[in-house]
């Protein structure tokens, strides 16, 4: 235990380095997660052209490097469309030609609110009112160099965001912490992106003692599981239902021992019935490199599973405009 609490303190210093000698570089915006909104039903567009909008944004957000997921998904990016003009030509089949105001918000859709905004006109024709304005909004590039400033102050809007609210990040996850809720205290504090170097730092700081108390009481469940599937077949078959459970301990965390006491019992069990050893192997643990980039990424994975089986956010889209 003390080499692994060496160990963590380790991680977190190296990825404070890590934050401090990246955080100027181009590639910071990157660490800023943007998602697309287009709520049901939004500026009376029909489905068909919800979807087109949805795509569209999904590809400016992919092509400025902001793309990704984060526990929360609370900054979006967002459309707003005013039709400007509509022309039906005289001809048959009629041809319909929109002119449209396209105006992108990136915002904050829990508080409801904007950071930055950007309007263009967009032309669309086809011959049902539905086909031009897909028409329209398919025409919206996905990368062009009027997206710069606009995704540049959004993404320092976010940034200001994580820096004057770091103090409540680090106190939920206290809070969590304190309920025995590791998995919701790292998913708060592995949403903090690297860019906010000082909140980041803190938030490292703070993962390391409470992965260990997640991969502990995932341990006391999984070594539980097992000695239950070996306690009802002490044979073969309640030997590969307890290898499941044992497949998953982590051998940094604290009942690593109980698996492998176990593991000796189930082996000279089988050994004793047939003759033969059991085939089967807990993790081990690799060296100090690979312990760093497999505990960083299992804090990661961690946070992410657990803000995907949370219910959909409830979005406050008033920042729209609509």
């Amino acid at each position: 235990m003390k080499k692994l609490f060496t160990l963590l303190i380790g991680i977190c210093f190296s990825l404070q380095v890590s934050a401090q000698s990246t955080a100027k570089t181009s590639d910071d915006g990157a660490r800023i997660v943007i998602t697309s909104l287009v709520p049901d039903g939004l500026g009376g567009l029909t489905p068909t052209a919800q979807k087109a909008l949805k795509v569209r944004l999904d590809r400016i957000i992919t092509g400025s490097g902001v793309g990704g997921s984060s526990p929360d998904n609370r900054f979006v990016m967002a459309a707003k469309i005013i039709e400007l003009t509509k022309d039906i030509s005289t001809t048959t089949p009629k041809i319909y030609t929109y002119t449209l105001e396209v105006t992108l918000i990136i915002g904050d859709a829990i508080e409801g609110t904007k950071f930055s905004s950007l309007s263009f006109e967009q032309r669309g024709a086809g011959n049902s009112e539905t086909k031009a304005y897909i028409s329209a909004i398919r025409g919206i590039k996905s990368k062009s160099s009027k997206y710069t400033d606009f995704i540049a102050e959004g993404k320092s809007k976010i940034t200001d965001y994580y820096n004057s609210k770091c103090g409540l990040y680090l106190k939920e996850a206290e809070t969590f912490t304190a309920q025995d809720d590791f998995q919701a205290a790292i998913a708060k504090l592995t949403s903090i992106p690297q860019v906010c170097e000082e909140c980041y730092n803190k938030a490292v700081e703070a993962i390391g003692p409470i992965y260990q108390k997640q991969i502990d009481k995932q341990c006391k469940i999984d070594i539980s599981a097992a000695k239950s599937a070996w306690s009802a077949n002490q044979d073969e078959s309640g030997a590969k239902n307890a290898s499941t459970s044992l497949g998953k301990i982590d051998p940094n965390s604290s009942c690593y021992g109980d698996a492998e006491v176990l593991l000796s019992t189930i082996a000279k069990r089988i050994q004793d019935l047939d003759q033969r050893e059991w085939d089967f192997k807990l993790k081990q643990q690799q060296d100090d490199v690979d312990i760093q980039k497999q505990t960083i990424n299992a804090a990661r994975d961690i946070g992410v599973a657990y803000a995907e089986n949370q219910p959909d956010v409830s979005y406050n889209v008033s920042f729209i405009g609509y």
